[in-house]
């Protein structure tokens, strides 16, 4: 019997994904931009520089993934010196050298854009890789083991980064420089919000509930039942986003579009360049996935507290990197379904896991 395409077989939300992202970023512009008031009250649920609803938004999105993943075997990660020098290479050498090249070449006119794109390079990932590369796919204790390994890097070298590259580079090539005074415990601290509730979340649930039920019950049964939170939170924390940070690109759609240009070409040329890498170190396919999207995405969040603390909601800087999370949602996607047709990565995405335990299995 001739089986049914898997396309056929996925629930309404995974199969039309990228209708429902920018369905919502839709939604998000019109809420900003025709009821002002709904937007404002968002904006006000937060501390200082985190937004509540953003946050609570990221936390449930990305607790399937860590609930997906194997605790156990995140020491066979840790033991792979190959990759983890891969990802060290392509996250702290290629990443930062390669978005302060795009902003330079772009933005040196602009030097306020210059220094958000900057920052926005330099926070490398933590949180919605772990979203993209489980949509595309990607080897999930891999993806965990490297966050977890840039998360570390970021603590320590998030503020010396900064001051390479913003304040003792830009003078080297005949560029002002900017001073950046940012702690390590303020991005241990965005760390800890965005990274490890989720992660001590998705890494209790593994070990009690798996002891509970049983490891078949909890894949079989749990992991398919508790997916779909991941789109949904996207979806809404889209929304959110949009109706809040959405304004800029409306009232300011020339100086969004300069910043975009660099950060489109960024994300894309990332993801390429990783996968070579990747595929040149000899990475099996759904661990070159997540390499890849591990490496092209950036920590948003922690770009956007830095430009807001050091310079200001309302300067150039803190707009540059609001663009930032704008930009990187559509491409991401994008990335995702190239990955699929690229046939990245051999396993079934987990985004299909509803359709069956067994379904997808290594061919």
């Amino acid at each position: 019997m001739t089986p049914v395409p898997v396309a056929r077989r996925l629930r309404l939300l995974d199969r039309f994904l990228t209708v429902w992202i920018f369905a919502a970023m839709a939604l998000g512009l019109l809420i900003g931009r025709s009821l002002p008031g709904v937007a404002t009250t968002l904006g006000q649920l937060g501390s200082g520089t985190v937004s509540w609803p953003i946050a609570l938004g990221l936390m449930v999105m990305l607790y399937p993934p860590l609930a997906k993943v194997k605790y156990g075997e995140l020491g066979r990660v840790f033991s792979d010196l190959r990759v983890l020098v891969v990802s060290l290479i392509q996250n702290w050498l290629v990443g930062p050298l390669l978005m302060a090249a795009l902003a330079i070449i772009f933005l040196h006119q602009h030097p306020a854009f210059m220094t958000g794109v900057m920052l926005i390079g330099l926070a490398r990932c933590i949180a919605m890789v772990l979203v993209w590369n489980d949509l595309a796919g990607g080897q999930a204790e891999y993806a965990a083991g490297l966050v977890a390994f840039n998360s570390l890097f970021q603590v320590l070298f998030y503020a010396a980064y900064a001051y390479l590259f913003l304040t003792v580079l830009p003078p080297v090539l005949g560029l002002a420089a900017v001073a950046v005074h940012v702690t390590i415990g303020q991005v241990a601290r965005t760390v800890a919000l965005y990274l490890g509730v989720p992660l001590v979340l998705g890494a209790a649930t593994r070990i009690w509930l798996g002891r509970r039920i049983g490891q078949a019950a909890y894949e079989q049964r749990f992991l398919p039942a508790v997916a779909p939170l991941t789109l949904i939170a996207l979806l809404a924390t889209i929304v959110v986003m949009f109706a809040l940070q959405g304004r800029a690109i409306l009232q300011l759609p020339a100086d969004a579009a300069l910043v975009a240009l660099p950060l489109v070409l960024y994300f894309v040329l990332m993801f390429a360049i990783s996968v070579a890498l990747s595929r040149r170190a000899g990475a099996r396919p759904d661990v070159v996935t997540a390499l890849a999207f591990t490496a092209a995405s950036n920590n948003f969040e922690l770009a956007i507290a830095v430009a807001i603390g050091v310079f200001g909601i309302a300067s150039p800087v803190a707009f540059a990197t609001v663009i930032g999370p704008l930009v990187e949602v559509p491409v991401m996607i994008g990335l995702v379904g190239l990955a699929a047709r690229l046939h990245l990565s051999q396993p079934k995405p987990a985004w299909q896991s509803a359709i069956g335990a067994k379904e997808g299995s290594e061919t």
